[in-house]
């Protein structure tokens, strides 16, 4: 089968997710790398782009180039990854979407409810895939905890409980760090600061497994480096569509805790668990029953689970595989496949909703309000 043709706007030479991407993207041999604007700087984009690979025609200075270069191309790109700062998602995703290109967004998708409506309905208008990289979704063992609540193994779901949160910001000295302070300023972030960078994740990933969607939430969210006009602290309490009761804690300032992305679910009949940190294992216990491991790689597990394991029980799987699951499951939705598992911009607009709602609820003292988004609103 012929590769892919891929592109990258952003996550050029520095970035934190940058090198992710490409290593997702090309780990299977179903995409080439074949055009990139990968910088602000567009000589240095461009220098970049050419020293991975890239042909010189290919390696653009801007995404507008990008995009006129491409569009009209016989062996144009099949995917385009928009990797950029958060304020400029919607634009360039909007309009590669337009173009009939398909779209693997960075989260957030964008900045307003409003914004990812627009992109929700851009991409069904134009029968293109608008995927969001909520990547940890990838992971096979949380793909397993996913196929277990949908096969009944925990019964109805009563509760979910999850938290993101790290201590790397927890350094006031360092407030002023640009790679740091950036994630405060409602500038460059927006209306939520850690909420929205990592918090999201937890919720996208609370809606993922227990198979349901947010309906309303009450949030707290605290500023504990004076400083900082956004949020670098979160609880968020929640309800689902389902009657499911959420719990989800984000922070930064969480000293000692480095990456500290986990969820629990728990059912009528058990209960599982699954933390960022050690990804191989799922503990699960039944009712009544003992605790059991759940091992990455061996027997018995679903068909996900075994499709998305790379290596041999008992060898570790890192982001950059949770990262290239994503692009194994655009690979196959591009090529006409059903991928269901795959997050995508109604994910996106959910999530964007639950941020703008949470903020307004924190500012009510708590009040609980409504978290979806107005387009699926009954």
């Amino acid at each position: 089968m012929a590769k892919l043709k891929w592109g990258m706007i952003g996550g050029g030479e520095g970035s934190q997710i940058g090198p992710a991407h490409r290593l997702g993207a090309l780990a299977d041999g179903l995409f080439e790398f074949a055009a990139g604007a990968l910088d602000v700087d567009a000589e240095k984009g461009r220098a970049y782009a050419q020293s991975l690979g890239i042909a010189q025609d290919r390696a653009y200075a801007n995404w507008q180039d990008m995009l006129e270069g491409e569009k009209n191309r016989p062996d144009r790109i099949d995917l385009v990854t928009v990797a950029t700062p958060n304020a400029t998602h919607f634009e360039i995703t909007k309009a590669f979407l337009e173009a009939g290109f398909n779209v693997l967004c960075e989260k957030p998708m964008t900045m307003t409810v409003e914004e990812g409506e627009e992109i929700v309905r851009v991409a069904e208008k134009t029968g293109k895939i608008c995927a969001v990289n909520y990547c940890y979704s990838a992971y096979p063992m949380v793909r397993e905890m996913r196929d277990m609540v949908r096969r009944g193994d925990l019964g109805n779901v009563r509760l979910v409980v999850t938290n993101f949160s790290h201590g790397h910001h927890g350094d006031a000295t360092d407030a002023d760090n640009p790679r740091v302070r950036w994630r405060y300023d409602p500038a460059m972030a927006g209306v939520s600061g850690q909420f929205a960078d990592c918090g999201i994740h937890a919720m996208h990933m609370a809606s993922f497994i227990a198979n349901d969607q947010v309906r309303s939430l009450s949030a707290d969210f605290a500023s504990t480096i004076s400083s900082r006009v956004l949020e670098d602290d979160a609880m968020v309490n929640f309800r689902m569509e389902g009657g499911t009761v959420g719990r989800l804690w984000t922070s930064s300032v969480a000293i000692g805790r480095q990456h500290g992305f986990d969820i629990q679910v728990f059912g009528e009949m058990g209960g599982v668990r699954w933390a960022s940190e050690h990804p191989n294992q799922v503990f699960y216990t039944p009712v009544g029953g003992r605790t059991q491991i759940m091992e990455k790689g061996e027997d018995g597990l679903s068909d996900e689970a075994g499709r998305l394991s790379r290596v041999a029980i008992a060898h570790p799987e890192g982001f950059p595989l949770a990262v290239a699951n994503i692009y194994v499951d655009l690979a196959a939705a591009i090529s006409g496949e059903t991928r269901s598992s795959l997050p995508t911009a109604e994910d996106g607009v959910r999530s964007m909703a639950a941020v703008h709602q949470a903020v307004a609820s924190a500012k009510a003292d708590g009040a609980w309000v409504d978290a979806r988004p107005p387009m699926y609103r009954a």
